[in-house]
């Protein structure tokens, strides 16, 4: 499987869901019979994961939102991006 580019556009597949965990206090990933816990960081760009946005316009925002160097953010978001496409609770 190769890497996810600044053009593609990921998105949840059908039955993963990002949901706050009060009990836990974070972020999660949920997908049939599997959990993610996720960072702020993790959440922030699975919530701009639509299935509209590509890779490039998600860190466009992450790096207005976080006033950041788009080239900065984006080697990360991808990064992040691949794994969870492996993982399978991502799709292009």
């Amino acid at each position: 499987m190769s890497a996810l580019s600044p053009q593609d556009v990921p998105r949840l597949p059908r039955g993963v869901r990002l949901r706050f965990d009060t009990v836990r206090d974070k972020h999660m990933l949920l997908a049939p019979e599997r959990a993610f816990g996720l960072d702020a960081v993790a959440a922030s760009v699975v919530e701009l994961v639509d299935g509209q946005r590509s890779v490039g316009e998600i860190c466009d925002l992450l790096a207005e939102r976080y006033g950041e160097a788009r080239e900065v953010i984006e080697g990360d978001v991808i990064a992040m991006l691949d794994d969870l496409l492996t993982k399978r609770v991502i799709e292009r």
